[in-house]
């Protein structure tokens, strides 16, 4: 059994664990084909399809992250993060999604920080380093691509959602973690009924 996390853009990123948590797969994915201005080919867009589908096995556990609110890239945003849900459900599997509120809030990042006593957001730069160094300061983990970064700890919360849904102990018990994992929980069960 693997927990798959996946982190859905132009360049996603994918990494499985076992069931020790520890890594067994981390990449990159990027859609091979002819680039246009403006967006994703559909060529890319399928090649990037392929790519995940062979990646997945049967029994994975999968979290995927969902689209950020107000993306300025809506068409594109759209086309990959359907494509690959299509991919997986191809695949005969199923998955959680994960707000990218939870990712950040997994590890301890709000997206924002304090300068000269007054809050701003973080920007896009910024934001991809806090959550390198927080999955860093939480896990140990690192990687060159902030895609697998984010895909690293989508598969951790993958991975606690099995343990919690078949009444283990959770790994992660920081308790905005473990609120993390309740909620995605929460929501789903909402949507079942």
């Amino acid at each position: 059994m693997r927990f798959v996390g996946i982190d859905p853009a132009t360049r996603t990123g994918v990494v499985a664990l076992d069931e020790a948590g520890n890594v067994v797969l981390e990449v990159e994915l990027k859609g091979a084909g002819k680039a246009e201005k403006g967006g994703l080919t559909i060529e890319q867009l399928v090649s990037l399809e392929n790519q995940l589908y062979k990646l997945l096995k049967p029994g994975d556990e999968i979290a995927i992250e969902q689209a950020a609110a107000g993306t300025q890239k809506g068409i594109t945003t759209g086309m990959i993060h359907g494509g690959l849900r299509s991919m997986i459900h191809r695949k005969g599997l199923a998955f959680n999604e994960v707000n990218p509120t939870w990712t950040k809030k997994y590890v301890g990042v709000s997206g924002w920080t304090k300068e000269e006593g007054k809050s701003r957001p973080l920007k896009d730069k910024e934001k991809k380093e806090a959550m390198k160094a927080a999955t860093l300061e939480h896990f140990g983990y690192t990687h060159k691509s902030d895609n697998v970064v984010d895909a690293y700890i989508i598969a951790r919360i993958a991975w606690n959602l099995f343990r919690r849904r078949e009444l283990r102990q959770e790994v992660d018990r920081q308790p905005y973690q473990l609120e993390v994992v309740r909620e995605i929980l929460e929501k789903r069960e909402a949507a079942e009924a």
